[in-house]
């Protein structure tokens, strides 16, 4: 359905305010800057900011919807005959392969995860992002498999599914905020999946694997 005239200005506008917060954030710190600051620099008003964005948080971390979803997006477009392990081992690969900045993999990475770092409440947020990339993934490993509410495998399994993909982004964070050039950091982690998949049992290398449809 084609977009209309109001719902691409609420878009425009939305991305205008979380572009001036980022630029504002990284140049003086995420604790320093309020939302009023935001605001101004914005020209609307704090109100509208609240609007679009409930917490400060949400506003360097906008884009965490995506992240959220992630795991179960991947698992969901599994090709036949592949796990959801290996569905997340060959999207991660790809990904990296391709020195994607949606894995972090860019220049300037490391001025954003500093921010994060050296902010208390942006490091609580992110790990409260983990968490819910874990229980997402776990609630759409129970629907694939149909798997009882009391049954702990889908659990377990998404544990290690996540530990993977937590595994891969510290890494690549903790590189980049060392200033590493993204190509070197993307052929250390091609490695690094491959030992990690390595670690992986053939439980889990061969779980909620897709049967013709």
């Amino acid at each position: 359905m084609a977009e209309g005239l109001r719902e691409r200005k609420k878009r425009e506008t939305r991305q205008r305010i979380s572009d001036i917060a980022t630029g504002l954030f990284l140049e003086h710190g995420f604790m320093a800057v309020t939302i009023a600051d935001v605001a101004e620099a914005a020209d609307v008003s704090v109100n509208t900011v609240y609007n679009y964005f409930p917490t400060k948080e949400d506003l360097f971390l906008d884009r965490s919807k995506g992240v959220i979803d992630r795991l179960s997006r991947w698992v969901r477009a599994r090709d036949v005959g592949e796990s959801a392990a290996a569905a997340v081992l060959r999207e991660l690969r790809d990904e990296v392969e391709a020195v994607s900045p949606r894995v972090g993999l860019m220049e300037g990475c490391e001025r954003f995860m500093r921010v994060i770092h050296d902010s208390p409440p942006l490091r609580s947020r992110l790990w409260s992002i983990q968490q819910e990339v874990q229980e997402n993934l776990e609630a759409t490993l129970r629907e694939e498999t149909g798997a009882a509410t009391d049954d702990p495998i889908p659990t377990l399994m998404a544990g290690q599914v996540n530990w993977v993909h937590q595994t891969v982004m510290g890494v690549i964070g903790r590189e980049m905020v060392a200033g590493r050039n993204p190509d070197e950091v993307s052929r250390e982690v091609l490695v690094l999946l491959d030992h990690m998949e390595e670690l992986l049992s053939e439980k889990v290398l061969n779980y909620a694997v897709r049967g013709e449809r």
